[in-house]
């Protein structure tokens, strides 16, 4: 008599195939939920920009308040500006000295300009381009004479820095009631958060350049020559023209940020912007953008300088404590995100 076979299991009853196919849907949820190594230091940033927002909120009264949060912006501004130009530099490979003496000479020019009674119509795109044209210099040194970046652009802080005293050698005062006008205008958002002129045009630089560096060949170009110069050139990108494009990006926005710096203090001194390039080196670096070039992202540079600033109000409202100590603490986390970023890219490698 033959064997009856067993009965196969309905489509009611729990079968065996049923966790296989869970398995490939629990596999796409892990891969959605990894995150990519190159936003890893962005993470890290956002991860220490919440930890001091958490620890100056449980220990001082009214550090989340509106306006703290609104002056974080409204004193950073012009190095959000800097931060923006240098993010583009270092993204390349790259590094800019000059940019915190270029802040001063715009500055300074500024100031001298509007004495002299030239319009502010006129003035305000005259020293914005003074950045751009010591930007242009630079890329052709880097470029054309194959200079190092660091002697270049440490030759134009010289240079500019020499000039600030040539035009300026005390400080001057702005007087002038369009640029008072247009430094003094602000608005307030939700009745509770004030916006400046000041921020305003950082915000408008923050979003081009996300524009740029993510919509336009330039930016593809740039990330391309950070990756690897010569597999740049391979691929018939323009490297060549975007090398120096790149050091009057950040001409330029040196430029501005002295004019931001300027409607901020109201007057031009030559000894504005002493060291404000490692400011802004430093932002960049903590933002997540590798100084070998190749990885980073301009809103990481943003979170950088908002780290720095929450740095300096949390030294403000503690009272006792030495303004060293804003350095001290920079020092250390620059430390701690060069390590992490070695490691990413010893794991990349």
């Amino acid at each position: 008599m033959a064997a009856v076979a067993p009965e196969q299991s309905t489509a009611g009853s729990p079968g065996p195939s049923r966790p296989r196919q869970e398995e490939p849907r629990l596999r796409a949820i892990a891969r959605r939920l990894r995150i990519d190594r190159r936003y890893m230091p962005v993470v890290g940033t956002f991860v220490v920009l919440a930890l001091i927002l958490v620890i100056g909120g449980a220990r001082y009264e009214n550090f989340l308040s509106a306006g703290v949060l609104a002056n974080l912006f409204i004193n950073n501004s012009f190095l959000i500006v800097l931060a923006v130009g240098m993010t583009f530099v270092i993204l390349t490979g790259g590094i800019d000295l000059s940019v915190g003496a270029v802040l001063a000479l715009s500055a300074v020019s500024a100031a001298y300009l509007l004495d002299a009674g030239v319009p502010a119509a006129v003035v305000l795109p005259a020293v914005v381009l003074i950045g751009s044209v010591i930007g242009l210099l630079i890329g052709l040194m880097v470029h054309v004479f194959d200079v190092q970046p660091f002697i270049a652009t440490l030759a134009g802080m010289f240079f500019a820095r020499g000039l600030c005293f040539v035009i300026a050698p005390e400080s001057i005062p702005i007087t002038d009631e369009t640029f008072v006008a247009i430094a003094g205008w602000d608005t307030w958002v939700g009745g509770q958060w004030r916006m400046t002129s000041s921020v305003v045009v950082s915000l408008v630089v923050v979003a081009l350049a996300f524009f740029l560096l993510h919509y336009t060949q330039f930016g593809r170009t740039v990330y391309a020559i950070g990756g690897g110069e010569q597999s740049a050139r391979l691929m018939g990108l323009p490297v060549a023209r975007t090398k120096v494009l790149v050091y009057v990006v950040s001409g330029t926005c040196a430029g501005l940020g002295g004019l931001l710096f300027a409607m901020y203090s109201r007057s031009g001194y030559s000894l504005t912007g002493v060291a404000m390039e490692l400011d802004a080196i430093a932002a960049v670096v903590i933002g997540g953008t590798l100084l070998t070039g190749g990885t980073g992202f301009v809103l990481g540079s943003v979170l950088g300088v908002l780290v720095l600033g929450l740095i300096q109000t949390i030294i403000t409202f503690e009272g006792t404590l030495s303004s060293w100590w804003t350095k001290i603490v920079i020092g250390a986390l620059l430390l701690v995100f060069v390590v992490l970023q070695r490691v990413l890219t010893l794991r990349r490698t």
